[in-house]
């Protein structure tokens, strides 16, 4: 089974639902096989995404000049990704709602409050200053500690997850998912199934303190986002994080995110890295996650608020090719569509990063090698790599995509260029 190949279509970015039509073209021919919608409905008064008034209707942003009901036009994009072999997920929020939504005036009841009765806006703590929290004060906090409404609350998320199952989306990035308890993720999750048992559930809990992930474990989810975006390729933390919750489903890798800075901003657009951050989010986890723009070196910062269609945006570059390529060398690897034990093969702070990884259920094994300097090549002995494999030079093959110059069984040693990652494919297994 393929893992998810995700390409987000930040709507605001992209337009109305018409506009995400005139994309699907474009994220077919990168070999993406899922279609990530960030929240499409009517928001509160700050006009957030996340700010959600009414699960049910939808963003007059989206509907554009359309004259068909909002439902039609939903229903229409996701017949016409599907023809193309595209599924579709949409974010789905429950942890709070816009602080004017129709939730606080039909059930207020259902939110947390303050000592002095307030509705409590949702907050954030700094892992590295217990002291400093975000407040986002536009946003109303679900009470799910109050068992008197708990049931109702419940229900009403299972009606929501099978009307949108009904429209035609196939899955739901559950936002924040770690601020509601397993168990109700738990019911959603499998009234959801009871309706479309291959209903698809990703969890995103980055940032969270890691007793709030565990306790998703047995709640259903298949993928939970990972904080591959922020390795080093040097420290232990990302290969420690990984080891440990790879028991509870496997994870999702990006180079960035819609909370993040762009890349091409942060490295000033050079191509060499974004070439190797994707393709190291394609092999590092059984999943991958790319944003719109990405392929382009975009550098201006999405915002849940301000973003809109910015035709005069100039590309930085242009690497569809690349990731059309990165992403058919996962499609048809399938070590690298589950995931299994990972370890690091060189020493720390050495200059060339090399790591293995095999599957719990697919054959074969993986070994890649990565350079993350980009001043100087580095190179290791064919027979070292192989070793690490559990094979010969003969029978190691290069899935490297686009490289120039593939291995051949005849070379001595494996040289990597500067900012650049080369990966290589066994059969067999390799020793524990």
């Amino acid at each position: 089974m393929q893992g998810p190949r995700i390409y987000n279509l930040f709507p605001l970015l992209v337009g109305s639902v018409r506009d995400w039509e005139t994309q699907l073209p474009h994220i077919e021919r990168m070999n993406f096989n899922w279609i990530f919608v960030n929240p499409f409905h009517e928001t509160g008064s700050s006009g957030s995404l996340y700010a959600i008034k009414d699960f049910y209707r939808l963003n007059p942003l989206f509907q554009g000049k359309a004259k068909v009901a909002a439902e039609d036009l939903l229903s229409e994009f996701l017949v016409r990704a599907e023809e193309r072999g595209l599924f579709v997920m949409m974010d789905l929020v429950i942890n709070h709602t816009a602080r004017d939504s129709v939730l606080v005036e039909q059930h207020p009841e259902w939110f947390a409050r303050e000592p002095d009765g307030a509705i409590r806006s949702p907050f954030a703590v700094d892992p590295n200053d217990p002291n400093h929290r975000t407040v986002w004060t536009d946003l109303a906090e679900i009470d799910f500690d109050n068992p008197a409404h708990r049931t109702q609350m419940v229900e009403y998320w299972k009606d929501l997850v099978r009307y949108y199952i009904r429209l035609g989306f196939h899955g739901f990035r559950c936002d924040a998912a770690y601020k509601v308890p397993g168990e109700i993720w738990r019911e959603v999750i499998e009234a959801a199934r009871q309706m479309r048992p291959e209903t698809m559930f990703l969890a995103e809990t980055l940032g969270s303190p890691l007793e709030q992930i565990a306790q998703l474990h047995g709640a259903g989810f298949d993928y939970f986002f990972n904080s591959a975006k922020w390795w080093d390729f040097q420290s232990d933390w990302l290969l420690d994080q990984y080891e440990r919750f790879r028991h509870i489903a496997p994870s999702v890798a990006f180079p960035e995110s819609h909370d993040t800075a762009r890349l091409a901003a942060e490295t000033g657009g050079d191509e060499r890295q974004s070439k190797l951050r994707y393709l190291f989010s394609t092999y590092f986890s059984a999943a991958v996650m790319m944003p719109v723009g990405y392929e382009f070196g975009l550098r201006r910062q999405l915002h849940v608020v301000m973003t809109r269609p910015t035709p005069g945006e100039s590309p930085s570059f242009d690497i569809t090719t690349f990731v059309a390529a990165a992403n058919a060398m996962k499609a048809a690897c399938p070590v690298l569509n589950d995931e299994g034990p990972q370890a690091r093969f060189t020493p720390p702070a050495t200059p060339l990063v090399g790591l293995m990884r095999r599957s719990d259920k697919a054959p074969g094994c993986v070994a890649a090698l990565i350079n993350p300097h980009g001043d100087h090549a580095h190179d290791v002995a064919a027979s070292h790599v192989a070793e690490i494999l559990a094979t010969s030079p003969q029978n190691m093959t290069e899935i490297t995509p686009m490289i120039a110059h593939p291995f051949s069984p005849s070379d001595q040693r494996i040289r990597v260029a500067p900012l650049e990652m080369r990966i290589f494919y066994a059969e067999g297994k390799a020793p524990a």
